[in-house]
Order: structure tokens, then C-alpha cells, then sequence
């Protein structure tokens, strides 16, 4: 990927699973190693916004090398991972089912699950309202949604070292310890993220209340939150199941 491009639709959708697999190996260390485990963190907190009763049924959406998954798991909840990349798949440290599959056409049945995390992806899908709807479609009326991904802070002295950090810093370390290229394309892609306001509308055009939004760490990483209406949505796609 040359520096300076961003791809669009199906080239980006190549792209990005190509990427994934590439870093796979040591994404996990790099992950700590970048965020100093705070995304352990920040995972923590969106597994704890879903309010989940016991033995839940959660899907973890480009779910990585499991640590949703893992993490589901030990709390006692029926959990199953997809991702695109099947590189990320095959470097998974969780003993939950995974699928490698499509977040735009998941392998789900309508109204399957009790609810579905995804963490630091949402800037790297084609499209946002297709896997909204999606998301609909598969989590049950009255189901929780917990939606991870990067941001940027609001104080401007924190914003100033955060672009530094992650311009500069967060592409070195990637370089030293996995893909160079791979870790130069991160922070371009948070490009792709529509403003705050735009991702809460379209969560609820596509049939989710109680959206809200949450800087988490001061800014260092967002997430989105809601509730499947509990109202019959029309349908938008044909059903798939597994």
C-alpha cells in the first residue's frame, strides 16, 4: 500500500484482509507494546457496557486473535469469533468457535445472538451502514452492541501528543516489530471514520436505542453502544444462516 493512498471498496476490503494477515504473528504483542495494555482495558469496559446475563450468546466481529473471545469465555458466555482475515484466525489463542467471514454478509441467523462486540474495525470495513444493518439483523430485540475503535482526543495538549504518538511512534514500533508498511497505513486509516454524529445516526436508522458514545482513556479510543430496538425491523437483506 503506498503511503500517501487510501483504497476504496473492494480494493480496500483486499487490502485490509491482505494487511491482517501480514501483522497476524505478533499483533498481539505490538497491540500491548503500542497501547501499554490499556486496550485491555478499553476491552474490559465494552464487554461491561452490554450488561450480559449469564450464558449469553456474543458474537465478537473481526475478532482478531481472540481477545474478546477469550474474555467472553471466562465469563461463562457462548461465544463465537469472525474475521476476515484468516491469517488473524489462524494466530488465535481462544478455544471459542471462529468462522472466517464477511462482517457485510455475516453467516448468521436473523435475531441469533444476545450481542456482538467489535473492536478496532469499524474504519476498516467498505461499508458502515451494511454492517449496521447487518448488526440489526442478527442481535436480538432488546440485544446490547459494543463497538471499540481509536479516536482522538478533545483537550488540545492531549490531542497534539496523541497525533505525535500515533503519526510518528505507532508506525516505528510496528516497522521494529512486525510490518512497516502495515503500521504506517494505522494511523491513516482513522480517515475513514465518519464524524461521532453520523455513526450514532446510522446505528439508529438501522434499528438500534439508546446509542451513546464514550471517549475512553480521555479520548484515546471511543466506543458506541446500543440497544436493538425491540420493534419488527424490515428485512433489508435475505436471511443467512450457518
Amino acid at each position: 500500500m503506498p503511503s500517501d493512498y487510501l483504497p476504496e471498496g473492494e480494493e480496500k476490503r483486499s487490502a485490509v484482509q491482505g494487511l491482517f494477515d501480514t501483522i497476524a504473528p505478533r499483533y498481539d504483542l505490538v497491540n500491548r507494546v503500542m497501547t501499554l495494555r490499556m486496550d485491555v482495558g478499553w476491552r474490559k469496559a465494552t464487554v461491561e457496557s452490554l450488561g450480559l446475563q449469564p450464558n449469553s450468546k456474543v458474537v465478537d466481529l473481526a475478532c482478531g486473535t481472540g481477545d474478546f473471545c477469550r474474555q467472553l469465555d471466562e465469563l461463562g458466555h457462548f461465544t463465537l469469533g469472525i474475521d476476515l482475515s484468516l491469517g488473524m484466525l489462524q494466530s488465535a489463542r481462544t478455544g471459542v468457535p471462529l468462522i472466517q467471514g464477511d462482517l457485510l454478509r455475516l453467516p448468521l441467523a436473523e435475531e441469533s445472538v444476545d450481542a456482538a462486540v467489535c473492536g478496532f474495525a469499524l474504519r476498516n470495513l467498505v461499508d458502515l451502514e451494511i454492517f449496521f444493518d447487518e448488526l440489526a439483523r442478527v442481535v436480538r430485540p432488546g440485544g446490547r452492541i459494543g463497538l471499540l475503535d481509536v479516536s482522538q482526543p478533545d483537550n488540545r495538549l492531549l490531542a497534539a501528543g496523541h497525533s505525535l504518538y500515533f503519526n510518528k511512534a505507532v508506525p516505528f514500533i510496528g516497522g521494529l516489530l512486525s510490518d512497516k508498511n502495515a503500521y504506517a497505513y494505522l494511523p491513516r486509516s482513522v480517515s475513514y471514520l465518519p464524524p461521532t454524529e453520523t455513526i450514532l445516526s446510522l446505528l439508529s436508522t438501522a434499528g438500534f436505542e439508546q446509542v451513546e458514545h464514550r471517549q475512553l482513556s480521555r479520548g484515546l479510543s471511543q466506543l458506541f453502544t446500543g440497544e436493538r430496538s425491540r420493534k419488527r425491523l424490515t428485512p433489508k437483506r435475505e436471511v443467512r444462516s450457518l
